[in-house]
């Protein structure tokens, strides 16, 4: 058996692959007329497909979340990372919701409160992370919860207000008391007078 030898090839101007030089010509007639290169891509497509490539491949596509439109090669990255009405879930309660409404919910979310089972203290979701990495687990009864504190604070503000508080007590009570009084010295006074008219 005899071996072949290498033939030499040749560059095709048409497609700029390496055709045998003994079939360039016959190559050549054949890829002009029924292969075109695509513009986006360069890949060698048959004519009669191209149109079919183009729309499957590279025409623009709607994304099913938010209806923007985009090369279909960064659909994938764009659902997953960009897209506002991709979801996500929140860092706090773990919801699922759309990523253009995460922002608002975290800000509330994160601002609601836990108790710390190991220093007794309510502490903000938002800086729970923090809190657990300084927590000693050691009770802090000198500063109280938030809510003491916060009253202490309006008291501090408004001192002329507790006085009042106390004012309004009086006063109430004082009417609470004339008003039974009145009620009873009239019931008290129309037995007297329904008595002596009965004699």
């Amino acid at each position: 058996m005899a071996i072949a030898s290498e033939e030499t090839t040749r560059i095709c101007n048409h497609c700029d692959r390496a055709i045998p030089s003994s079939n360039i010509d016959l190559h050549y007639a054949h890829c002009s007329r029924n292969l075109e290169r695509c513009k986006v891509c360069g890949d060698m497509i048959p004519k009669k497909h191209a149109e079919e490539h183009f729309l499957n491949t590279h025409a623009p596509v709607a994304c099913s979340l938010c209806s923007e439109t985009m090369e279909p090669e960064i659909l994938a990255i764009h659902k997953g990372e960009i897209c506002p009405q991709r979801i996500v879930t929140c860092d706090f309660c773990e919801f699922p919701l759309p990523a253009i409404d995460l922002a608002e919910h975290q800000e509330v979310c994160g601002n609601r409160t836990e108790l710390c089972h190991l220093c007794n203290r309510y502490v903000r979701l938002r800086e729970r992370y923090n809190h657990e990495s300084r927590c000693t687990g050691i009770a802090e009864n000198n500063e109280g919860s938030s809510r003491d504190v916060r009253a202490a604070e309006r008291e501090q503000a408004h001192p002329r207000r507790q006085a009042s508080k106390y004012s309004r007590r009086r006063i109430l009570f004082t009417i609470a008391i004339t008003g039974i009084a009145v009620l009873l010295g009239s019931l008290l006074f129309q037995k007297k007078t329904d008595s002596s008219h009965v004699h």
